[in-house]
């Protein structure tokens, strides 16, 4: 088996211009391709950030993730960064709340968790 790293996630949007919006204006991913799928009547859009891609599609009439309790499946997605407190702050000017900063008990390491536009949570992580 030759896996070498993951090579995109997957994201379904409940509002697609909504959360376009957050993962390239607000979070700073770049656009690779964007696609109407006629045939399945949806958006494709391909994202990336350094080696990081996100599909993101907006599929109309989606269920909603179940949050509480937490259901089977993918948790959340994390991103790697230098500094926790430097990156929350920058969420929290733009009006995207995050979590209070806590340290994982196993790593050592800062981390703190905020939500996008459909409350897919996503962890900031040193």
């Amino acid at each position: 088996m030759q896996l070498k790293i993951v090579h995109h996630i997957a994201i379904i949007a409940s509002n697609y211009e909504r959360s376009k919006d957050f993962y390239v204006n607000q979070l700073g991913f770049t656009i690779i391709r964007e696609n109407y799928r006629e045939d399945k009547q949806d958006y494709k859009l391909d994202l990336k950030l350094d080696n990081c891609e996100i599909e993101l599609f907006g599929i109309a009439n989606s269920p909603k993730r179940p949050n509480f309790p937490e259901a089977c499946g993918l948790r959340h997605v994390a991103f790697y960064v230098d500094s926790v407190e430097e990156t929350a702050k920058e969420l929290q000017q733009k009006g995207i709340e995050t979590e209070p900063i806590r340290i994982d008990s196993y790593t050592n390491k800062k981390y703190t968790f905020f939500k996008d536009p459909d409350g897919l949570p996503l962890e900031l992580h040193e």
